[in-house]
Protein backbone atom coordinates (compact mmCIF):
# COMPACT_ATOMS: atom_id res chain seq x y z
CA UNK A 1 0.00 0.00 0.00
CA UNK A 2 3.01 2.37 0.57
CA UNK A 3 3.23 2.16 -3.45
CA UNK A 4 -0.35 3.58 -3.98
CA UNK A 5 -1.33 7.07 -3.39
CA UNK A 6 -3.60 8.36 -0.26
CA UNK A 7 -6.59 9.00 -2.52
CA UNK A 8 -6.81 5.17 -3.77
CA UNK A 9 -6.07 3.74 -0.28
CA UNK A 10 -8.97 5.33 0.54
CA UNK A 11 -11.01 4.46 -2.17
CA UNK A 12 -9.93 0.89 -1.62
CA UNK A 13 -10.09 0.73 2.44
CA UNK A 14 -13.55 2.44 1.89
CA UNK A 15 -14.82 -0.57 -0.64
CA UNK A 16 -13.41 -3.07 2.04
CA UNK A 17 -14.90 -0.72 5.18
CA UNK A 18 -18.66 -1.40 3.24
CA UNK A 19 -17.96 -4.92 2.85
CA UNK A 20 -17.01 -5.67 6.18
CA UNK A 21 -19.40 -3.91 7.71
CA UNK A 22 -22.35 -5.70 6.00
CA UNK A 23 -20.46 -8.83 6.84
CA UNK A 24 -19.31 -8.84 9.90
CA UNK A 25 -22.76 -6.78 11.54
CA UNK A 26 -22.41 -5.37 15.02
CA UNK A 27 -19.35 -7.41 15.79
CA UNK A 28 -17.02 -4.46 14.49
CA UNK A 29 -19.11 -1.59 16.87
CA UNK A 30 -15.53 -1.56 18.27
CA UNK A 31 -13.97 0.00 15.38
CA UNK A 32 -16.11 3.24 15.97
CA UNK A 33 -13.38 4.32 18.36
CA UNK A 34 -10.52 3.53 16.31
CA UNK A 35 -12.54 6.13 13.64
CA UNK A 36 -13.19 9.07 16.52
CA UNK A 37 -9.73 9.06 17.52
CA UNK A 38 -8.44 9.79 13.66
CA UNK A 39 -11.06 12.79 13.59
CA UNK A 40 -10.28 14.15 16.87
CA UNK A 41 -6.69 14.03 15.32
CA UNK A 42 -7.76 16.28 12.71
CA UNK A 43 -9.81 18.26 14.73
CA UNK A 44 -7.24 19.14 17.21
CA UNK A 45 -5.85 21.28 15.04
CA UNK A 46 -8.51 22.75 12.60
CA UNK A 47 -8.80 26.06 14.52
CA UNK A 48 -4.63 27.09 14.51
CA UNK A 49 -4.41 25.84 10.91
CA UNK A 50 -7.28 28.09 9.49
CA UNK A 51 -5.48 31.06 11.75
CA UNK A 52 -2.43 30.49 10.72
CA UNK A 53 -3.15 30.05 6.53
CA UNK A 54 -5.36 33.27 6.55
CA UNK A 55 -3.04 35.14 8.39
CA UNK A 56 0.12 33.93 5.91
CA UNK A 57 -2.09 34.75 2.66
CA UNK A 58 -2.98 38.30 3.75
CA UNK A 59 -0.16 39.00 5.25
CA UNK A 60 1.90 38.23 2.55
CA UNK A 61 0.31 40.96 0.36
CA UNK A 62 1.63 44.11 0.19
CA UNK A 63 -1.22 46.39 0.79
CA UNK A 64 0.29 49.78 -0.67
CA UNK A 65 1.23 47.60 -4.03
CA UNK A 66 -2.23 45.94 -4.67
CA UNK A 67 -4.06 49.16 -4.49
CA UNK A 68 -7.42 48.82 -6.44
CA UNK A 69 -6.24 45.75 -8.74
CA UNK A 70 -6.42 43.75 -5.17
CA UNK A 71 -9.49 45.45 -3.81
CA UNK A 72 -11.50 44.53 -7.43
CA UNK A 73 -9.42 40.62 -6.98
CA UNK A 74 -10.66 40.06 -3.67
CA UNK A 75 -14.30 41.66 -4.01
CA UNK A 76 -14.31 39.09 -7.12
CA UNK A 77 -13.43 36.34 -5.56
CA UNK A 78 -15.75 36.51 -2.39
CA UNK A 79 -18.48 37.15 -5.17
CA UNK A 80 -17.89 33.79 -7.27
CA UNK A 81 -17.70 31.90 -4.06
CA UNK A 82 -20.87 33.10 -2.61
CA UNK A 83 -22.46 31.74 -5.98
CA UNK A 84 -20.94 28.89 -5.58
CA UNK A 85 -21.93 28.27 -2.19
CA UNK A 86 -25.77 29.67 -3.35
CA UNK A 87 -26.07 27.35 -6.30
CA UNK A 88 -24.60 24.66 -4.17
CA UNK A 89 -27.28 24.56 -1.53
CA UNK A 90 -29.89 25.35 -4.35
CA UNK A 91 -29.14 22.27 -5.82
CA UNK A 92 -29.48 20.16 -2.55
CA UNK A 93 -32.71 21.38 -1.62
CA UNK A 94 -33.90 20.84 -5.13
CA UNK A 95 -33.00 17.49 -5.49
CA UNK A 96 -32.47 16.67 -2.00
CA UNK A 97 -29.55 14.01 -2.52
CA UNK A 98 -29.54 12.87 1.21
CA UNK A 99 -32.77 10.64 0.69
CA UNK A 100 -33.16 7.40 1.04
CA UNK A 101 -32.10 6.70 4.30
CA UNK A 102 -34.24 5.08 7.22
CA UNK A 103 -34.00 7.37 9.51
CA UNK A 104 -34.67 5.03 11.92
CA UNK A 105 -31.72 3.59 12.15
CA UNK A 106 -29.78 6.51 13.19
CA UNK A 107 -31.55 6.74 16.84
CA UNK A 108 -28.43 3.17 17.14
CA UNK A 109 -25.85 5.94 17.31
CA UNK A 110 -27.63 6.57 20.72
CA UNK A 111 -26.61 10.28 19.94
CA UNK A 112 -29.09 13.02 19.99
CA UNK A 113 -28.37 15.33 16.84
CA UNK A 114 -28.04 19.11 17.90
CA UNK A 115 -29.78 21.36 15.34
CA UNK A 116 -27.73 24.90 15.49
CA UNK A 117 -29.96 27.53 15.19
CA UNK A 118 -28.64 31.32 13.78
CA UNK A 119 -31.47 33.48 15.03
CA UNK A 120 -32.28 36.16 13.20
CA UNK A 121 -30.47 37.62 10.48
CA UNK A 122 -29.09 41.11 12.89
CA UNK A 123 -28.09 38.48 15.75
CA UNK A 124 -26.22 36.70 12.52
CA UNK A 125 -24.49 39.30 11.45
CA UNK A 126 -23.48 40.29 15.17
CA UNK A 127 -22.07 36.57 15.17
CA UNK A 128 -19.42 37.09 12.90
CA UNK A 129 -17.58 39.69 14.96
CA UNK A 130 -15.88 38.24 18.32
CA UNK A 131 -15.66 39.91 21.52
CA UNK A 132 -12.65 37.61 22.30
CA UNK A 133 -10.60 35.46 19.96
CA UNK A 134 -9.73 32.88 23.03
CA UNK A 135 -13.04 31.84 23.42
CA UNK A 136 -13.82 31.82 19.82
CA UNK A 137 -11.04 29.20 19.42
CA UNK A 138 -11.94 26.93 22.37
CA UNK A 139 -16.08 27.09 21.17
CA UNK A 140 -14.69 26.50 17.69
CA UNK A 141 -16.37 29.50 15.93
CA UNK A 142 -15.01 29.23 12.69
CA UNK A 143 -16.38 32.26 11.43
CA UNK A 144 -15.26 34.09 14.04
CA UNK A 145 -11.86 32.89 14.29
CA UNK A 146 -11.76 33.67 10.04
CA UNK A 147 -13.04 37.27 10.73
CA UNK A 148 -10.18 37.63 13.39
CA UNK A 149 -7.33 36.43 11.19
CA UNK A 150 -7.92 38.52 8.52
CA UNK A 151 -7.82 41.49 10.40
CA UNK A 152 -4.69 40.73 12.04
CA UNK A 153 -3.79 39.83 8.52
CA UNK A 154 -4.00 42.83 6.94
CA UNK A 155 -2.52 44.87 10.11
CA UNK A 156 0.61 41.83 9.83
CA UNK A 157 0.77 43.27 5.83
CA UNK A 158 0.58 47.03 6.69
CA UNK A 159 3.84 46.40 9.52
CA UNK A 160 5.55 44.68 7.33
CA UNK A 161 5.73 47.54 5.03
CA UNK A 162 6.80 49.84 7.84
CA UNK A 163 9.08 47.56 9.69
CA UNK A 164 11.38 45.12 7.30
CA UNK A 165 12.73 43.35 10.43
CA UNK A 166 9.75 42.18 11.53
CA UNK A 167 10.00 38.43 12.07
CA UNK A 168 5.85 37.88 12.91
CA UNK A 169 5.12 37.04 9.35
CA UNK A 170 8.32 34.45 8.80
CA UNK A 171 7.11 33.06 12.18
CA UNK A 172 3.89 32.21 10.68
CA UNK A 173 4.91 30.50 7.93
CA UNK A 174 7.27 28.60 9.67
CA UNK A 175 4.47 27.83 12.13
CA UNK A 176 2.18 26.69 9.32
CA UNK A 177 4.54 24.67 8.02
CA UNK A 178 4.85 22.70 10.95
CA UNK A 179 0.67 22.46 11.08
CA UNK A 180 0.96 21.32 7.90
CA UNK A 181 3.48 18.62 8.26
CA UNK A 182 1.28 17.64 11.43
CA UNK A 183 -1.90 17.17 9.61
CA UNK A 184 -0.03 15.34 6.42
CA UNK A 185 1.27 12.85 9.23
CA UNK A 186 -2.11 12.18 10.74
CA UNK A 187 -3.53 11.76 7.04
CA UNK A 188 -1.36 9.08 6.59
CA UNK A 189 -3.95 7.22 8.40
CA UNK A 190 -6.57 7.93 6.76
CA UNK A 191 -7.20 4.95 5.34
CA UNK A 192 -7.21 3.41 8.78
CA UNK A 193 -9.54 6.09 10.20
CA UNK A 194 -12.09 6.19 7.26
CA UNK A 195 -11.78 1.55 7.21
CA UNK A 196 -12.90 2.27 11.04
CA UNK A 197 -15.86 4.83 10.67
CA UNK A 198 -17.43 3.48 7.85
CA UNK A 199 -17.21 -0.22 9.30
CA UNK A 200 -18.56 0.80 12.19
CA UNK A 201 -21.71 3.00 10.71
CA UNK A 202 -22.59 0.25 8.11
CA UNK A 203 -22.30 -2.53 11.09
CA UNK A 204 -24.73 -0.42 13.20
CA UNK A 205 -27.11 1.60 10.22
CA UNK A 206 -26.86 -1.13 7.27
CA UNK A 207 -25.40 -0.59 3.66
CA UNK A 208 -28.50 2.40 3.23
CA UNK A 209 -26.70 4.91 4.63
CA UNK A 210 -24.22 4.72 1.51
CA UNK A 211 -27.58 5.01 -0.75
CA UNK A 212 -27.19 8.81 -0.97
CA UNK A 213 -23.48 9.04 -2.45
CA UNK A 214 -24.83 8.68 -6.14
CA UNK A 215 -27.37 10.27 -6.27
CA UNK A 216 -24.60 13.49 -3.61
CA UNK A 217 -22.26 13.09 -6.91
CA UNK A 218 -24.97 13.46 -9.55
CA UNK A 219 -26.57 16.30 -7.86
CA UNK A 220 -22.75 17.77 -7.20
CA UNK A 221 -21.75 17.28 -10.73
CA UNK A 222 -25.49 19.65 -12.11
CA UNK A 223 -24.16 22.21 -9.65
CA UNK A 224 -20.66 22.69 -10.78
CA UNK A 225 -21.79 22.36 -14.59
CA UNK A 226 -24.76 25.63 -13.41
CA UNK A 227 -21.99 27.03 -11.60
CA UNK A 228 -19.28 27.42 -14.58
CA UNK A 229 -22.33 28.40 -17.44
CA UNK A 230 -23.86 31.29 -14.43
CA UNK A 231 -20.16 32.58 -14.25
CA UNK A 232 -18.73 32.15 -17.69
CA UNK A 233 -22.19 33.71 -19.26
CA UNK A 234 -21.10 36.91 -16.46
CA UNK A 235 -17.51 37.15 -17.68
CA UNK A 236 -18.42 36.72 -21.26
CA UNK A 237 -20.91 39.23 -21.06
CA UNK A 238 -18.77 42.13 -19.30
CA UNK A 239 -15.81 41.23 -21.75
CA UNK A 240 -18.16 41.36 -24.81
CA UNK A 241 -16.70 37.94 -26.28
CA UNK A 242 -18.90 34.60 -27.21
CA UNK A 243 -19.14 32.39 -24.47
CA UNK A 244 -18.09 29.47 -26.56
CA UNK A 245 -14.27 31.25 -27.55
CA UNK A 246 -13.98 31.76 -23.79
CA UNK A 247 -14.79 28.03 -23.14
CA UNK A 248 -11.98 27.02 -26.11
CA UNK A 249 -9.60 29.37 -24.97
CA UNK A 250 -10.01 27.92 -21.23
CA UNK A 251 -10.19 24.00 -22.11
CA UNK A 252 -6.62 23.31 -21.81
CA UNK A 253 -6.38 24.28 -18.26
CA UNK A 254 -9.87 23.18 -17.38
CA UNK A 255 -8.98 19.65 -18.28
CA UNK A 256 -5.58 19.72 -16.47
CA UNK A 257 -7.53 20.58 -13.16
CA UNK A 258 -10.12 17.79 -13.90
CA UNK A 259 -7.33 15.15 -14.52
CA UNK A 260 -5.04 16.20 -11.97
CA UNK A 261 -7.30 17.38 -9.46
CA UNK A 262 -4.12 19.62 -8.16
CA UNK A 263 -4.71 23.64 -8.68
CA UNK A 264 -1.06 23.99 -7.91
CA UNK A 265 -0.29 21.31 -10.78
CA UNK A 266 -2.39 23.22 -13.23
CA UNK A 267 -1.24 26.75 -12.21
CA UNK A 268 1.90 26.74 -14.51
CA UNK A 269 -0.40 25.71 -17.77
CA UNK A 270 -3.26 27.90 -16.43
CA UNK A 271 -0.45 30.96 -16.26
CA UNK A 272 0.88 30.18 -19.95
CA UNK A 273 -2.71 29.83 -21.10
CA UNK A 274 -4.18 33.07 -19.53
CA UNK A 275 -1.05 35.36 -21.65
CA UNK A 276 -0.79 32.97 -24.75
CA UNK A 277 -4.62 32.12 -25.35
CA UNK A 278 -6.59 34.84 -23.63
CA UNK A 279 -5.07 37.90 -23.56
CA UNK A 280 -4.20 38.71 -19.69
CA UNK A 281 -1.46 40.63 -19.12
CA UNK A 282 1.65 39.70 -17.24
CA UNK A 283 1.23 41.77 -14.86
CA UNK A 284 -2.25 40.77 -14.10
CA UNK A 285 -2.27 36.81 -14.35
CA UNK A 286 1.45 36.78 -12.10
CA UNK A 287 -0.49 38.60 -9.44
CA UNK A 288 -4.50 36.76 -9.53
CA UNK A 289 -3.46 33.71 -10.43
CA UNK A 290 -0.80 32.89 -7.75
CA UNK A 291 -3.23 35.02 -5.30
CA UNK A 292 -6.29 32.69 -6.15
CA UNK A 293 -4.90 29.84 -5.02
CA UNK A 294 -4.91 31.05 -1.22
CA UNK A 295 -7.64 32.91 -1.40
CA UNK A 296 -10.63 32.00 -3.53
CA UNK A 297 -11.75 28.71 -3.35
CA UNK A 298 -15.30 28.53 -5.32
CA UNK A 299 -15.13 24.43 -5.37
CA UNK A 300 -14.07 24.41 -1.97
CA UNK A 301 -17.11 26.73 -1.10
CA UNK A 302 -19.72 24.68 -3.51
CA UNK A 303 -18.58 21.25 -2.08
CA UNK A 304 -18.91 22.51 1.96
CA UNK A 305 -22.21 24.05 0.96
CA UNK A 306 -23.58 20.96 -0.42
CA UNK A 307 -22.08 18.32 1.92
CA UNK A 308 -23.69 20.01 4.63
CA UNK A 309 -27.23 20.01 3.37
CA UNK A 310 -26.87 16.42 2.45
CA UNK A 311 -25.69 15.12 5.28
CA UNK A 312 -28.57 17.49 7.18
CA UNK A 313 -30.76 15.25 4.84
CA UNK A 314 -29.48 12.06 6.06
CA UNK A 315 -30.03 13.35 9.24
CA UNK A 316 -33.09 14.63 9.14
CA UNK A 317 -32.36 17.96 10.04
CA UNK A 318 -34.36 20.64 8.99
CA UNK A 319 -32.63 24.22 8.35
CA UNK A 320 -34.64 28.07 7.84
CA UNK A 321 -33.77 30.45 5.80
CA UNK A 322 -31.54 32.37 8.15
CA UNK A 323 -29.36 28.75 8.40
CA UNK A 324 -28.96 28.76 4.74
CA UNK A 325 -27.74 32.30 4.73
CA UNK A 326 -25.17 31.50 7.53
CA UNK A 327 -24.27 28.31 5.79
CA UNK A 328 -23.60 30.45 2.22
CA UNK A 329 -21.31 32.52 4.56
CA UNK A 330 -19.91 29.81 6.87
CA UNK A 331 -18.61 27.82 3.20
CA UNK A 332 -17.48 30.95 1.79
CA UNK A 333 -15.10 32.15 4.77
CA UNK A 334 -13.63 28.65 5.28
CA UNK A 335 -12.96 28.48 1.73
CA UNK A 336 -10.37 31.08 2.37
CA UNK A 337 -8.24 28.54 4.23
CA UNK A 338 -9.09 25.57 2.12
CA UNK A 339 -5.50 24.01 3.03
CA UNK A 340 -3.15 22.54 0.57
CA UNK A 341 -2.88 19.29 2.39
CA UNK A 342 -3.59 15.40 1.19
CA UNK A 343 -7.40 15.02 2.07
CA UNK A 344 -8.05 18.57 2.13
CA UNK A 345 -11.17 17.61 1.39
CA UNK A 346 -12.09 15.85 4.45
CA UNK A 347 -10.08 18.01 6.05
CA UNK A 348 -12.57 21.55 4.85
CA UNK A 349 -15.40 19.30 6.48
CA UNK A 350 -14.10 19.22 9.90
CA UNK A 351 -14.08 22.51 9.72
CA UNK A 352 -18.08 23.30 9.10
CA UNK A 353 -20.09 19.96 9.57
CA UNK A 354 -19.93 20.22 13.32
CA UNK A 355 -20.54 24.22 13.51
CA UNK A 356 -23.93 22.86 12.27
CA UNK A 357 -24.35 20.74 14.87
CA UNK A 358 -23.84 17.54 12.54
CA UNK A 359 -21.75 14.34 13.86
CA UNK A 360 -18.18 14.75 12.28
CA UNK A 361 -18.12 11.09 11.77
CA UNK A 362 -20.66 11.66 8.87
CA UNK A 363 -18.16 13.10 7.21
CA UNK A 364 -16.65 9.05 6.17
CA UNK A 365 -19.42 8.52 4.63
CA UNK A 366 -17.59 11.29 1.52
CA UNK A 367 -14.14 9.38 2.01
CA UNK A 368 -15.02 7.26 -0.92
CA UNK A 369 -16.39 9.47 -3.33
CA UNK A 370 -13.57 12.44 -2.67
CA UNK A 371 -11.18 11.69 -5.57
CA UNK A 372 -14.48 12.65 -7.85
CA UNK A 373 -15.31 15.54 -5.74
CA UNK A 374 -11.61 16.72 -6.19
CA UNK A 375 -12.27 16.93 -9.83
CA UNK A 376 -15.21 18.59 -9.53
CA UNK A 377 -13.63 20.63 -6.65
CA UNK A 378 -10.51 21.95 -8.89
CA UNK A 379 -11.88 22.89 -11.98
CA UNK A 380 -14.23 25.67 -10.10
CA UNK A 381 -11.60 26.50 -8.20
CA UNK A 382 -8.82 26.96 -11.42
CA UNK A 383 -11.34 28.15 -14.18
CA UNK A 384 -12.76 31.08 -11.51
CA UNK A 385 -9.19 32.06 -10.66
CA UNK A 386 -9.01 32.41 -14.58
CA UNK A 387 -12.18 34.19 -15.06
CA UNK A 388 -11.18 36.58 -12.27
CA UNK A 389 -8.19 37.40 -14.12
CA UNK A 390 -9.78 38.00 -17.38
CA UNK A 391 -12.24 40.36 -15.82
CA UNK A 392 -9.89 42.57 -13.53
CA UNK A 393 -7.62 42.83 -17.03
CA UNK A 394 -10.53 43.97 -18.70
CA UNK A 395 -10.96 46.59 -16.10
CA UNK A 396 -7.55 47.37 -15.94
CA UNK A 397 -7.35 47.70 -20.20
CA UNK A 398 -4.69 44.80 -20.20
CA UNK A 399 -6.26 42.46 -21.74
CA UNK A 400 -5.07 41.64 -25.72
CA UNK A 401 -8.36 40.94 -27.69
CA UNK A 402 -6.06 40.35 -30.83
CA UNK A 403 -4.69 36.94 -28.56
CA UNK A 404 -7.98 36.38 -27.47
CA UNK A 405 -9.54 35.90 -30.67
CA UNK A 406 -7.05 34.79 -32.62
Amino acid sequence: MKKVNLTTQIIVMTVLGIIFGALFGQSLSFLDVIGKIFLRLIQMSIVILIMGQIIEAVGNLNPKGLGKIGLKTFGLFISSSLIAAIIGITAGVAFNPGSGVDTSLLDVSGEAIETVSTGSISELILDFFPTNIFSSMTEGSIVQVIVFSLIFGIALSFVKTEQEDNLILEWVKQFNAVILKMIGLIMKTAPIGIFAIIASTISKMGLSIILPMGKYLAVYGFATILYLVVWFAITSIYLRVSIIKLSKNMLQMSLMALTTTSSAITLPTALNDSKEKLGISDRIAKLVLPLGMSLNSNGSSMHMAITIVTIAQIYGVTYGMSDFVYIVILSTMASLANAVVPGAGLVSLTIVIPSMGLPIESIALFAGVDWFVGMLRTILNVDSDTTTALIVAKSENELDYDIFNR
